[in-house]
């Protein structure tokens, strides 16, 4: 039987949604903020996941949180060119926001900070465009990433499969963060399972940035010039052309 306004269970008789969800409604119609309309959503789709047999899946939670407490991340390596930029922002001008931006949060309700894991550029465009903004409210929906995404080098590994599941990443930027996991202790075994890597392919970002963070530090001196050379030297040199 498709599910309407009522809920079946088992053999019991069939309990109407509306009148369970009608609180909920009146608390939402006769809130005087978005604000505070907001906050009574997410509070009945937190209750609402706590029970949901699909809690373990970060979709199954989709809250809507003030653009000030969404910040993005500083390892994104997922470039976006111009037009692709435009085109994400006309679609969701047009068609709304069809996915919501995956954060990592840290601290407690009232002093928590969220990080963009996923969605860099979703979160770009909710926060810097004004009319989308202004539809908005200064809103943006997201959801959040298990608690054992916790490490930072496992919250740029998620980054990272999201970016790679669509086949967009900068090479460079790549290269910065396999180091940077390395420094971490991560293995190459484990950064190439965890980044959906072969090993080859670790290596050779490892060597990319490794090679110019060998050199970073050391200092060259300029080219000589032929005046600065001894008559010696310069008839060394023509003797060998």
């Amino acid at each position: 039987m498709p599910l309407n306004n009522t809920l079946w269970r088992g053999g019991e008789d069939v309990i109407d949604i509306s009148e369970c969800l009608a609180p909920i409604k009146e608390a939402v119609l006769s809130a005087e903020s978005l604000e505070a309309k907001a906050e009574i959503i997410n509070a009945a789709r937190t209750l609402l996941h706590q029970i949901s047999p699909f809690n373990a899946e970060p979709v199954d939670l989709v809250l809507w949180v003030r653009v000030p407490d969404v910040e993005a991340n500083d390892y994104n390596p997922n470039s976006v060119a111009p037009t692709e930029m435009e085109l994400l922002r006309h679609s969701i001008a047009e068609d709304g926001f069809t996915q919501p931006i995956v954060t990592w949060v840290e601290g407690e309700n009232g002093h928590s900070r969220r990080e963009v894991i996923d969605g860099f550029h979703r979160h770009l465009v909710g926060k810097d465009d004004i009319e989308i903004g202004t539809r908005l409210g200064g809103f943006l929906p997201v959801t959040t990433v298990n608690d054992s995404r916790s490490n930072r080098g496992d919250r740029i590994a998620a980054t990272i499969r999201h970016n790679r599941a669509r086949g967009k990443h900068r090479v460079d930027s790549m290269s910065e963060i396999v180091v940077e996991l390395k420094r971490r202790n991560w293995s190459d075994k484990k950064i190439g399972k965890e980044l959906g890597m072969e090993p080859d392919e670790v290596l050779r970002l490892s060597q990319i940035s490794g090679l110019a963070e060998m050199f970073a530090d050391k200092e060259f001196s300029e080219a000589w010039e032929a005046e600065d050379s001894t008559e010696e030297e310069v008839e060394l040199i023509d003797a060998d052309q």
